[in-house]
């Protein structure tokens, strides 16, 4: 399209007032430059637009075909920025969050809550997933913000912690019992007993793996689960010996529900934040990571400053 877009709004503003007079009112320029800038594009087009009258003007069959296309190309503007209105006086947008089924249960629920309270009428999509899928996903930029386990790579991303998490050894009192009884009161837990880790597509797995490979703990008898909350549940109800999130079965261990197993050199905590990558044009993202750093939704939460 080599006419400028002006033009064409002259043309069209010309057409559908049928008079010259009150396009200029409308556009609010001298009758003279709508006269100039139609004869402009008529002669960039070669075609007659119009047919002058004494009443005003009238569209030739060539203009008919025209302001056709052209009123069908401003209405889509005028939707458009009807559309942009909207979503700037109702704060609307759209967030694809990647987050895992464990994390978005203990930790991104609470934060959804608020933060829809807060903004109702922005739409968020959830993918759930594992935190090594979510960083894939951020990779192919098929999601916004992911709610992960620091990662040790990612230069390009931006990391807002959320809180620290210590993951421990846990089973019930019971099944340390019964474990003691039949292998004897000094026998190696992690040898003898049922240890249950996440598999190994999963970021936790990993680190675990890490850590027991550095401290030569060996397990003879691997159960492997596919989610924290099922990891959580066959501890609780006596199949061995989990390694789960302290954090998420505080109450369990308070009340003598499950009992902590501690290995000899701790495992290091882990950081949990939200991961996203730097200047994504998008006011809802930048609306929730806002709300992420100013609102801690829970008193639980160890906010980092």
């Amino acid at each position: 399209m080599d006419q400028n877009l002006s033009q064409y709004r002259i043309f069209y503003s010309v057409a559908r007032t049928g008079n010259i007079s009150k396009a200029a009112r409308e556009l609010y320029i001298s009758q003279p430059a709508i006269s100039k800038a139609i004869s402009k594009l008529e002669d960039s087009l070669n075609t007659t637009l119009f047919t002058r009258n004494s009443r005003g003007v009238q569209l030739t069959e060539e203009g008919q075909i025209l302001f056709a296309h052209t009123s069908a190309a401003f209405e889509e503007l005028n939707l458009g920025e009807r559309e942009l209105k909207r979503i700037r006086e109702f704060n609307m947008g759209h967030i694809r969050i990647g987050v895992s089924n464990t994390l978005c249960r203990f930790i991104m629920v609470s934060y959804l809550k608020g933060f829809i309270e807060k903004y109702p009428h922005i739409k968020i999509t959830i993918e759930s997933q594992s935190s090594t899928h979510t960083l894939a996903m951020l990779g192919q930029q098929r999601i916004d913000i992911g709610l992960t386990a620091k990662p040790k790579t990612g230069k390009s991303l931006v990391f807002l912690p959320v809180m620290e998490i210590q993951d421990t050894f846990v089973a019930t009192p019971s099944y340390l019992e019964n474990l003691r009884l039949r292998e004897g009161a000094d026998a190696d837990l992690f040898q003898t007993g049922n240890i249950m880790l996440l598999d190994k597509q999963n970021l936790t797995r990993t680190y675990i793996d890490d850590y027991m490979n550095a401290n030569h703990i060996q397990a003879n008898n691997l159960l492997q689960v596919t989610t924290m909350d099922l990891l959580i549940e066959f501890a609780r109800i006596g199949l061995g010996i989990g390694c789960v999130i302290r954090e998420f079965v505080r109450d369990d261990i308070d009340k003598g529900r499950l009992v902590e197993i501690r290995p000899e050199s701790p495992i290091r905590k882990r950081t949990i934040g939200f991961v996203y990558h730097p200047g994504r044009p998008s006011k809802a993202l930048d609306t929730f990571i806002r709300f992420c750093r100013e609102c801690a939704p829970d008193p639980s939460i160890t906010r980092f400053k």
